[in-house]
């Protein structure tokens, strides 16, 4: 979806800025307070791609999204120039939504990642680009344009904190630039030689962690949500006259220190533990590390943690010149990541999502998980867990075989060779076997992922999980969408019948009729028409419950229950049906617009009769309103009646 295009059309259809005096958005609609309801285009709106309903009750004008509406919110305010507020709780939703909390934080990481997935799809490529142009020697890793391109590649990861605070910034409704800047503070070079040697303690008292902030993700989520409270306190008590400068002064100083001594390094703690857990399993169970780091790794990745097993692998790679802690399990967890990608590229409908799907998970088995990690497998849940269950049986397989790694680098398909056994390793009683096994718990990894998230589609997609643009593609759920507009018009029609002109000619009061019958309302209340041609048109859907053998009189009971009677002329009984031609029978089904009965109008003005033409509603007393027509000329299926219940 569009966000910008989207936005940019409601703005302008809902009146333009300047007739919106607030917008708010709740979990699945925009909510507008409009100056003047009567200037939005709500026929134009509905049309929109992207927008499911419109809805104008209780003073708002609200869009239904669904829910995307917080990024088209976004676009909505920053194209507006409106003031953001905060998301409002949609009662009805919120009844609904019935997922754990566990869920609901993976989903909001996985929202706050959406913004700046672009960026590191482009960036995984393109180091997966590079990774294959060093494996085959196209590139020399030592000249400037490896250098060069390198930096291409990585900057959108080691700089992932500062993208992540703008996304965040939106998330938590606070200022962007000093969330921006906060995130600046955790990648400074200054500052990350600092915590690189000895003790840090700021003001001279308080202890500063050592902990590796860049490529992090949980830090800076930590860090800006903490800073938004401290801004919108200090927005608050602030004086007016210089909250400009004190606002941005407090949040950067406060949130800063909170973030660097307490909130990033819950991370560098939890690694820290996570060391400890996989060294003791290393010597408890060595088989069982892959499996474990098979399951485990994307959560590790997620939340930055993963830096905890790297200096186990680089030590073991360093003393004894193998590993089987970091590597194999990586290598298990990556590919299936990447396999589930592909795997919900096939199947989804959302050409949206298959174009990330596809380009992400091949990222993805070829090392670079992120952007198949945030981009689909967090974002709908369901292929991170196959991920896991593939990883995990791969690195069982990896385990239970020994497989280990003879050098470094990110695992994916590009470094299968780091497990051909060096001469040292020959040496110790390595042999081929173990890279046939390391290809083999790959292959058994990407298939049980591939497989699992296949399966898990079609149950998520039968529960009524996932969005239906993924299951039956934008075209068919805009189908489905115009399908149920017409049904809730056809509703509103049932509700409230309207009865339209059946002949082309003048309308007039029913009192006007010279029949004292029908002008007194007696047999229904109504409207009376002056025909200029003699063709009588069914003015609804319905059955033909009387047609007189005279032709002159037509009764029809309306799908929409109302029961309407035309009677063609004054007298015109006496005629015996001269001059009337029926073109269906009682009994028959009409639609709107269908030629009931052609008539001579001056075979019978020559008889000496009037042409004037009532058009009744004989159980009109079932209904507490009626709306008519009663001057100008109309040509049939012209709106003349409405009805309400």
């Amino acid at each position: 979806m569009d966000y910008h295009a989207l936005a940019k059309d409601i703005v302008a259809n809902i009146g333009g800025r300047d007739n919106v005096q607030s917008v708010v958005h709740c979990a699945t609609r925009l909510r507008f307070t409009l100056r003047d309801a009567s200037k939005a285009n709500t026929e134009a709106i509905s049309k929109l791609k992207g927008v499911l309903k419109v809805i104008n009750a209780g003073g708002q004008y609200q869009i239904v999204i669904g829910p995307d509406v917080p990024q088209v919110y976004q676009e909505v305010i920053t194209i507006g120039g409106f003031e953001a507020s905060e998301a409002i709780v949609d009662a009805e939703a919120a009844k609904e939504d019935n997922r754990s909390t566990l869920s609901k934080v993976l989903e909001s990481i996985a929202g706050i990642f959406q913004p700046i997935i672009p960026a590191i799809t482009g960036a995984g490529l393109l180091k997966a680009v590079l990774a294959l142009c060093t494996t085959f020697h196209w590139i020399d890793n030592s000249g400037q344009t490896y250098v060069i391109l390198s930096a291409m590649a990585d900057s959108a990861f080691y700089f992932l904190p500062i993208l992540l605070a703008a996304s965040c910034a939106k998330k938590f409704k606070c200022n962007q630039g000093t969330a921006m800047a906060l995130a600046g503070l955790l990648v400074y070079p200054s500052f990350i030689t600092l915590l690189g040697g000895d003790p840090v303690k700021m003001f001279g008292f308080l202890p500063i962690t050592k902990a590796t902030y860049t490529s992090s993700v949980i830090p800076i989520i930590l860090g800006v949500w903490f800073m938004s409270y401290v801004e919108k306190f200090v927005q608050k008590h602030c004086p007016q006259a210089v909250k400009f400068f004190f606002v941005p002064f407090f949040s950067l100083l406060i949130g800063g220190i909170v973030t660097i001594s307490a909130l990033g390094p819950i991370g560098a703690w939890l690694s820290n533990l996570i060391q400890i857990f996989f060294s003791w399993l290393k010597d408890v169970a060595p088989w069982l590390v892959p499996t474990v780091v098979g399951i485990v790794s994307p959560l590790l990745v997620m939340t930055g943690t993963h830096y905890g097993l790297i200096p186990i692998g680089t030590n073991n790679l360093g003393t004894v010149g193998h590993d089987m802690v970091v590597g194999p399990g990586m290598l298990a967890s990556n590919t299936a990541q990447g396999a589930a990608g592909l795997a919900y590229s096939l199947r989804t409908k959302n050409p949206d999502s298959r174009q990330l799907a596809s380009s992400a998970g091949l990222t993805g088995i070829l090392g670079i998980t992120e952007p198949v990690l945030y981009g689909i497998n967090l974002r709908f849940m369901f292929p991170l867990y196959a991920a896991m269950i593939g990883g995990g049986a791969g690195g069982l397989y990896l385990g239970l075989m020994g497989v280990e790694r003879f050098g470094a680098g990110s695992p994916g398909l590009l470094v299968l060779p780091v497990y051909l056994p060096t001469e040292e390793a020959m040496a110790l009683g390595f042999g081929f076997s173990n890279f046939i096994n390391a290809i083999i718990g790959v292959c058994i990894s990407m298939g049980v992922a591939f497989a699992a998230c296949w399966i898990m589609f079609g149950i998520w997609a039968k529960n009524g999980k996932l969005d239906p643009v993924e299951v039956y593609g934008p075209d068919a759920v805009e189908k489905k969408s115009e399908e149920k507009k017409e049904e809730a018009q056809a509703a509103v029609e049932a509700s409230e019948p309207k009865i339209y002109a059946p002949l082309a000619g003048e309308v007039m009061p029913l009192s006007k009729v010279e029949d004292e019958a029908f002008a007194s309302g007696a047999m229904g209340d109504g409207v009376a028409m002056m025909p200029s041609e003699g063709k009588l048109y069914a003015p609804c859907d319905g059955e033909v419950s009387v047609f007189f053998p005279t032709g002159h009189a037509v009764g029809i009971v309306a799908t929409n229950g109302a029961e309407i009677l035309m009677h063609v002329g004054m007298d015109t009984v006496n005629l015996n049906g001269k001059g009337f031609t029926p073109k269906v029978k009682q009994g028959d089904h009409v639609k709107k617009g269908q030629l009931l009965l052609e008539f001579d109008i001056d075979f019978i003005k020559k008889s000496g009769l009037s042409v004037v033409t009532p058009v009744l509603v004989t159980n009109s007393s079932s209904y507490t309103a009626m709306t008519k027509r009663e001057s100008g000329t109309v040509e049939p299926g012209t709106e003349i009646i409405e009805l309400k219940k």
